[in-house]
């Protein structure tokens, strides 16, 4: 990949996309994670206004710390940065007083973990709302078009996808030519959405590299015959959340009445 001008291009994409838009910039949700790094800094390059928010609820103090020092970090660099943290903890905390108990605790901490999600998705929209800002997403190829993990209507819950046709290699790649803050670049991935250190490996059951691999393979169509048994097991996890995932990454499906009966 030829970074300098895939960084450039995404850059000039943005600006064009927003001016078409008649919008004055961009917000963005800053996690302490890489795509959010990258997303952010590829915004604040267009010289538009662009907002970059905090939303912890029961955060790791790492993740925070790192958002923190990376939001620092592009402000010396870039006057047109601006930041706010949206402390969505007790908002958080009472929703989820406020509804039902269920006996399958597995499935009520899946639903709270995207809850988390779908509230930063509306406080993205009310930042945008107030001045008239495109919300960037930092979903990356192989989340979004690969296993889908991201949360539908939350992370999911965009106007535009600086980054999503980056593998997550590219985005490290990228992070590197942008000067992203090194711990970040080295921090293992993660949602965020769980209140604890759990990595996004832990959840898939396979790192970003090997995903990446399964997914080319599944486009080149090629059979599993030869492959180790480790290779067999990261194109079996891959094609399960590819297959569980389709309604996130197909348009939502419409019921088309028959000219007959209208």
């Amino acid at each position: 990949m030829q970074v300098e001008k895939v960084t450039q291009y995404i850059t000039s994409w943005l600006k064009d996309y927003a001016t078409d838009a008649g919008v004055k910039g961009f917000v963005i949700g800053v996690s302490g994670g890489i795509d959010s790094a990258v997303t952010s800094t590829l915004c604040a390059k267009t010289g538009f206004p662009t907002v970059c928010l905090e939303m912890p609820i029961h955060q790791e103090e790492s993740q925070v710390n790192r958002a923190t020092r990376h939001i620092s970090s592009l402000q010396e660099r870039f006057k047109n940065v601006a930041t706010y943290q949206v402390n969505l903890t007790p908002v958080f905390d009472s929703l989820v007083n406020a509804v039902p108990t269920v006996e399958n605790e597995d499935d009520r901490f899946m639903s709270l973990a995207n809850t988390r999600a779908r509230l930063r998705m509306t406080s993205l929209y009310y930042f945008a709302g107030l001045d008239n800002l495109l919300v960037a997403g930092t979903g990356n190829k192989v989340e979004d078009f690969g296993v889908g993990f991201y949360t539908k209507y939350g992370d999911g819950g965009v106007d535009l996808s600086p980054i999503a046709d980056l593998m997550k290699s590219e985005v490290y790649a990228i992070a590197r030519y942008l000067g992203v803050d090194e711990e970040i670049q080295k921090a293992p991935p993660t949602d965020g959405l769980w209140g604890d250190d759990r990595t996004d490996e832990d959840q898939l059951g396979a790192s970003y590299d090997e995903l990446e691999w399964a997914m080319k393979i599944e486009k080149m169509g090629k059979k599993v015959d030869n492959f180790t048994e480790r290779q067999k097991e990261v194109y079996k996890i891959y094609l399960k959340f590819n297959s569980a995932n389709q309604h996130k990454m197909n348009p939502i499906p419409v019921c088309v009445i028959p000219n007959n009966l209208k």
